[in-house]
Order: C-alpha cells, then sequence, then structure tokens
C-alpha cells in the first residue's frame, strides 16, 4: 500500500480513536472538566501524564538536536528526566492535598491576594502559549510532509481535532484520550528504533546498540560518528562545545521548569489520593524513560544514515526523502561549486535561519533560494532539526507502514500535550480569572461555558503560533521551560517549605522572574539575534539556560522583600501545616 495512503489510514484511525473517547468521556460538570471528577487511576494518570509531558518536542525535535548537537545535546535528556523527579518529589504530592483545581487556585489562596493570583495566571498563560507553539508547529510539519499539505493547514486541521475533544471532553476527555495517545506515541517510537538498530549494529535493543558495533565491522557506532563528524568539519559526536557553565544552567533551567509546568502538575490533581498522586508520578516516570532512554540510540542511527545516504551523492540521484523533504523547505541544496553534488559539511549553508523557496527551479535541479548562499565555509545542505526522527524511516528505508506509525506517532506527541496546555489556559481565565476574580457569583453551568469558550480563544491563538513559530520546537519549549523555572516554580516550593513568605515576596518574586527571563530571550532572540552567542551572553549563558538565573533572581527578591514586610495570617500557617502532613 502506498505510504500517503497509509498514513491517513493510520492517522485516520487514531483520530476518529481520539474523538470516540472524548464522546465517551465528556464533561458534564466544572469538576469533570478541570480534574476529570478526581476519578483517575494511577497508571491511567501515569501514562497520560506522560503522553502530556512527552511533546512534539521529545517526539521530533530531541533526538534530532542531539543528532546535530551531539554530547551538548543531553542536556535535554538530563533536565527534562530530572525535572519530573524533582516535581514527583517536592511538589505533586502536596499540591494534590490542597485540593483545588490549578496552580493559580494555590497561589492565590497560600498568599492570600487576588494580585498574586493575576500575577500566576498572566506567567501561566505566557509559558503555555509559548510552549503550545512548538506543538502546533510539530503538527504543521507532520501533515505537511505526509498527507501532502502545506504546513499552514496542518496546523488549521490539528486545531480542529484538538478543539473537539478539549471543548468537549475537558480534563476528563483529555486524560482518557492521552492514554490512547501514549500507547501510539510509544509505539511509534520504539518500533522505527528496533528496526533501525537491527539494521545497523544487529542488536535489536536500540539502547544497547545504540553503544554497540556496527554490524560486520570491528568499529563502535559512537567512533564511527565521531570519526565522520571530525572529517565533515565538525566536531567529535562525544564531546561537549558548550562551555561547562551553559550547560549547567540549560540542565538546571529544564530541571526546575518541568517541576513549575502547570499542564503536568494539574495531572497530579486528577487521582482519587494524595498516595496516588506518588504511584502515578512513578508510574509516568517509567513510561518517560522508555523514550528517553531510546531517543539518543535513534539520534546516532538517525545521523550516520543521513551522512551516508547523501553525502557527495549526486543531486540527481539523492534520494526520494531527501527531495520531498526538500520540497517542504525543511531540507534544502544550494550548489556552491557547480558540480552537480552535494557536499555536507560544517557551517551555515544559507545566510538567515531558514531558506525562502520560489517556484523556480535551478540548474541541477535545486530550487532556488532568495537567501544568498554563505560562501565562507564549503556546506551546501541546509537541514531542519525537527525531521531527524520523522525521516528516519525515510532514510533508513524502511516499510511504508512504519513510515506512516511514525507520523500518527508524532501527532500523538503533539496533540496531547496542546490538549493539556490548552485546558490549563481555559482553566485559568474561566476559573482563576472569571470565577475567583471577576464574576464569583456565576454558576457552575456558566463558569463550564466560560471554559470551554476560553478553550475555543486559546486553541485559536495556538493556531497562529503554529504557523508563525518562533523558533524551532525544542528551542520554543525550552523557553517554556526557561519561563516556568524563573516563575511558577519558586511560587510554589517557597509556598509549601517556607512559611514566612508573604504576598509581597511571592508576588515581587514572579514579576522579576519573568521580567529577567523573558526580556533575555526577546532580546537574544528577537531584537538583536546577531548578538547571539557566547561573546555577548551575560555569564556565557545561553538564552535557553537563563531561566535558571532567573529563578535564582526570583528566590532572592522573593525572600528579601518578604522581610520588610509583616508575616502571612495564622489560618496559612494551618493550611501549610496540613497540606505537609503525610
Amino acid at each position: 500500500m502506498e505510504l500517503q495512503t497509509l498514513t491517513y489510514l493510520f492517522v485516520g484511525i487514531s483520530f476518529a480513536l481520539y474523538i470516540g473517547i472524548a464522546i465517551w468521556s465528556r464533561a458534564r460538570s466544572t469538576n469533570d472538566f478541570y480534574i476529570a471528577g478526581k476519578g483517575v487511576s494511577p497508571i491511567a494518570n501515569g501514562m497520560a501524564t506522560a503522553a502530556d509531558w512527552m511533546s512534539a518536542a521529545s517526539f521530533i525535535s530531541m533526538a534530532g538536536l542531539i543528532a546535530f548537537l551531539g554530547k551538548d545535546g543531553s542536556v535535554y535528556l538530563m533536565g527534562w528526566t530530572g525535572g519530573y523527579v524533582l516535581l514527583a518529589l517536592l511538589l505533586a504530592p502536596y499540591l494534590r492535598k490542597f485540593g483545588q483545581y490549578t496552580v493559580p487556585d494555590f497561589i492565590g489562596t497560600r498568599y492570600y491576594s487576588k494580585a498574586a493570583r493575576l500575577v500566576a495566571i498572566i506567567c501561566l498563560i505566557f509559558i503555555s502559549f509559548t510552549y503550545v507553539a512548538g506543538q502546533m508547529r510539530g503538527v504543521g510539519i507532520v501533515f505537511s510532509r505526509f498527507l501532502e499539505v502545506d504546513i499552514n493547514t496542518g496546523v488549521i486541521i490539528g486545531m480542529l481535532i484538538v478543539f473537539f475533544y478539549a471543548v468537549l471532553g475537558g480534563m476528563k476527555g483529555i486524560t482518557y484520550t492521552q492514554v490512547a495517545q501514549y500507547c501510539v506515541l510509544i509505539f511509534a517510537y520504539l518500533v522505527p528504533a528496533i528496526f533501525i538498530s537491527l539494521l545497523i549494529t544487529n542488536n535489536p535493543i536500540p539502547q544497547l546498540g545504540f553503544g554497540d558495533k556496527i554490524a560486520g565491522s570491528s568499529v563502535y557506532l559512537l567512533d564511527k560518528l565521531d570519526q565522520l563528524s571530525l572529517e565533515l568539519g565538525f566536531n567529535a559526536y562525544t564531546e561537549n562545545t558548550k562551555s561547562n557553565i551553559d550547560v549547567f544552567f540549560i540542565t538546571a533551567a529544564l530541571m526546575f521548569g518541568t517541576a513549575g509546568l502547570p499542564h503536568v502538575i494539574v495531572r497530579f490533581f486528577t487521582v482519587p489520593k494524595v498516595s496516588d498522586a506518588r504511584k502515578s508520578a512513578g508510574y509516568a516516570l517509567v513510561f518517560i524513560a522508555l523514550l528517553y532512554t531510546t531517543a539518543p540510540a535513534v539520534a546516532a542511527f538517525a545521523k550516520i544514515n543521513f551522512i551516508d545516504s547523501v553525502q557527495k551523492v549526486e543531486y540527481q540521484s539523492a534520494p526520494n526523502w531527501f527531495k520531498n523533504w526538500e520540497s517542504i523547505g525543511l531540507i534544502a541544496w544550494k550548489d556552491k561549486n557547480d558540480d552537480g553534488i552535494i557536499n555536507y559539511s560544517s557551517g551555515n549553508a544559507l545566510e538567515g535561519v531558514k531558506p525562502i523557496y520560489t517556484d523556480q527551479l535551478g540548474k541541477h535541479g535545486q530550487r532556488v533560494v532568495k537567501n544568498e548562499p554563505n560562501q565562507s565555509n564549503k556546506n551546501e545542505v541546509y537541514i531542519d532539526n525537527d525531521i531527524m526522527v520523522l525521516a528516519n524511516p525515510e532514510i533508513a528505508q524502511l516499510p511504508n507502514w512504519v513510515i506512516a506509525l511514525v507520523a500518527a506517532g508524532a501527532l500523538a506527541a503533539a496533540l496531547s500535550t496542546a490538549a493539556g496546555l490548552l485546558l490549563v489556559i481555559s482553566a485559568s481565565i474561566s476559573h482563576d480569572l472569571m470565577k475567583k476574580m471577576l464574576m464569583p457569583k456565576i454558576t457552575e453551568k456558566q463558569e463550564l461555558i466560560f471554559a470551554r469558550c476560553a478553550a475555543a480563544v486559546a486553541i485559536f491563538i495556538a493556531g497562529l503560533f503554529g504557523i508563525y513559530p518562533p523558533g524551532f520546537v525544542a528551542q520554543v519549549v525550552a523557553f517554556a521551560f526557561g519561563l516556568a523555572a524563573s516563575t511558577i516554580f519558586p511560587a510554589l516550593f517557597l509556598g509549601i517549605f517556607y512559611k514566612r513568605l508573604n504576598k509581597e515576596g511571592a508576588i515581587a518574586g514572579m514579576i522579576t522572574g519573568l521580567l529577567t527571563t523573558s526580556s533575555y530571550i526577546i532580546y537574544f532572540k528577537f531584537l538583536n539575534p546577531s548578538f547571539n552567542n557566547s561573546e555577548f551572553w551575560i555569564f556565557g549563558i545561553s538564552p535557553e539556560g537563563i531561566g535558571f538565573l532567573g529563578m535564582i533572581m526570583n528566590f532572592i527578591v522573593a525572600l528579601i522583600v518578604s522581610n520588610f514586610y509583616s508575616r502571612p495570617p495564622s489560618e496559612i500557617y494551618q493550611m501549610i501545616d496540613e497540606i505537609r502532613k503525610p
């Protein structure tokens, strides 16, 4: 069966499953819409949490980053997995015992302030929309390549699917949909990884194949990658190029950001008991580890297959997958020396971040690029990091059904996280802003209507971010984690473990973290991207790692400001004592 037919079949079946689950489990009350009626079992919640957390960045982009960054890409593995442990140990059980609907609910109550609640809402919306941009871009990439529609159309289709099950089902529908999405995405990730591990190393376990010898050779896979990387002008694959301080700050920003992500935290509000929150955290870590321990192997396999299949190949004889991805603008070739041969090496093939195409074909069949080629290096190939996992089965010439399965898995990863984020935005607006601040007398039915309307508006805005993305998927997601680390995490952590912190300190800390992190990112990524290198960074810290510095400043400002104002009321001390009881 043809690839496109299989892709429509696999994606269609998975979408029908998601919609069917949403109809079956549709929300009938605000309790269902916000926290699934607190009736989700720990195993199901563990799967849903894994799907919610393993976004398009984990499925699509992380292995692509590792493939091109080599050892430097390990910051994403360490940061995201380490952060989940922090969340499970330091926050999840206590917030579940608090027993309300949202993160701003806790902050508004703990800091006995509508202003603190409002600042938390602003931070949460900022984080969630930054994060959801990466998910919608991932949806657009998958649709554009495998269903042969343009990226914008793909984003719109994804919006419609998420709209249906998020608006109809709320947290209850999303939770059980995410269980199905986890099964789809993990199967789609592991099957091609096992296939390719067998082809390259004769080892069916990708995690072991990663450290094994290449089939029919005495050379280890990583040694081969080091050799190829050096020959092409890159640094050795297994060596760091980032400074130690930047590696530390990026890892820390991702770790503490994970522990502050509102759409993951709220998952622990959906289980019946505090002990179930701990259990579901353990299950989720196991489910997450299946993908995260496989990602480095997938990255290595993809990189070596990519180099072998295109390097020094005549463009006219280039494999079909190369031209397929080229046709949607995620690969580009510019023949700098007019020899008709693809030369891949270090350096930017094109000036600018992304090639812009015309419909005109140039000589040797290459697409004419409006950007002038960078003649200072010999590299002729532009490749978008986000395609490596999606293209990997094609590069390895796996059966069409495997390629179609990967497309369905990538959509499951992106849509599951997008739905969780959009629900958090919806709950913040309808529950925290409308019910708790602006219109406290509205009925439950009216609140549910507001929640669904807010979800619809959020989906529309998320779609715009997908159509006009501010960066590649994992980069955008890394920024969201930095914002979460610098705003939400300190307020939650200090709120649980430091009774003396008052509303003035919490508000000052959150605003400091938000302004510090967002201004640094905006300056280097949008206002002055030409300065975005270690020469101009503060203490050599990249925008991806600035969230940790913002978090430190949040802590310092919050503690200092608290000492200038009165202690929290006695009932706040009693509340903290209560949620800290085992």
